[in-house]
């Protein structure tokens, strides 16, 4: 059986699959007519963020029996064509939460002590105390919005902080605990004073974060996406910003994250929130730490394992 890789894996997951028995055929670099060449043969595929997995590709094979998402989501991957031929697919979204969780806090920290603009100025020889008075997260309401492996990782490490921790979830029940409270929408709308989203890109969320939702916050807010940028309106973002009800903006993640390909109008949004002293901005890293290079590896190769004769994971 043959699994092809599209995507930088760890070794771990190349060494695994062979001492499995499987024939590793491995590129990285793949471009889209190198995976439709290579798809019908392959009995499994690996695959990041960078190709869409869709109905063509999928329908190129008839021996493919898995698809394994180095990461958290799913939403590059046709899910209803690949159950239309029995095919098992699964990510590995345990491996990087406490990656994402921790990226989460750094984020946090570093918009309330003002550390990039302190650390700018001071390197730039100004020296500004009171410019640079800072606001403590002790003390504060933080909704948290998506309650699966992230958010349930940032939920743990907001615990030494003193702080209220809401979450909201769709499709959970039963989760509270003694550190983080089970809400509805309206509660955190009434209290939230800091708002994180850990949730999938769907249909259903696509565009979900925008004018009228950030509206419905009683209290102005600092927002945090760690998650998909197309949940979050850019234009609404940047007009919530100008009017203050947003406070500061941490992001990791972008509507469009080719920065090199924007519109005249996502070019305005972009250097409006990167210019900003309110906001704090990263390539779409929160997951991909060192630690949780090799995890996720690890654990799409223990899923694999799992897999039975039909191609779904026990």
């Amino acid at each position: 059986m043959h699994v092809l890789i599209i995507d930088d894996v760890h070794p771990v997951l190349n060494e695994g699959l062979e001492k499995l028995g499987f024939e590793v055929v491995y590129m990285p670099n793949a471009t889209r007519n190198d995976l439709l060449f290579h798809i019908p043969g392959a009995s499994g595929l690996v695959v990041r963020t960078k190709t869409k997995i869709d109905a063509e590709v999928i329908n190129a094979s008839n021996r493919l029996k898995f698809i394994a998402r180095a990461g958290a989501g799913l939403d590059n991957v046709d899910e209803a064509a690949a159950a239309a031929k029995n095919i098992a697919v699964f990510n590995a979204g345990e491996a990087n939460a406490d990656a994402v969780g921790e990226h989460t806090l750094a984020m946090m920290l570093n918009l309330f002590t003002r550390l990039n603009k302190a650390d700018e100025e001071v390197r730039s020889g100004k020296w500004d105390r009171e410019g640079n008075r800072g606001e403590e997260l002790s003390g504060k309401t933080v909704g948290i919005i998506g309650f699966g492996n992230t958010g349930k990782a940032v939920a743990k490490k907001l615990r030494g902080f003193d702080v209220e921790v809401l979450a909201y979830d769709k499709y959970l029940t039963g989760y509270g605990n003694g550190y983080v409270k089970q809400a509805s929408m309206d509660e955190i709308y009434e209290k939230a004073e800091v708002v994180t989203f850990h949730i999938p890109l769907t249909e259903e969320t696509k565009g979900l974060v925008n004018g009228e939702y950030l509206k419905k916050f009683k209290k102005d807010i600092w927002l945090f996406n760690l998650c998909r940028g197309e949940i979050l309106v850019t234009e609404d973002l940047v007009k919530q910003l100008e009017d203050k009800k947003i406070r500061g903006v941490g992001l990791d993640v972008l509507e469009n994250e080719k920065l090199n390909n924007m519109n005249e109008d996502e070019k305005l949004w972009f250097n409006y929130i990167a210019r900003s002293q309110r906001t704090v901005l990263s390539p779409h890293v929160a997951g991909w730490s060192k630690e949780s290079y090799y995890k996720i590896s690890a654990v799409l190769l223990e899923k694999i394992k799992q897999l039975n004769l039909n191609g779904s994971v026990s």
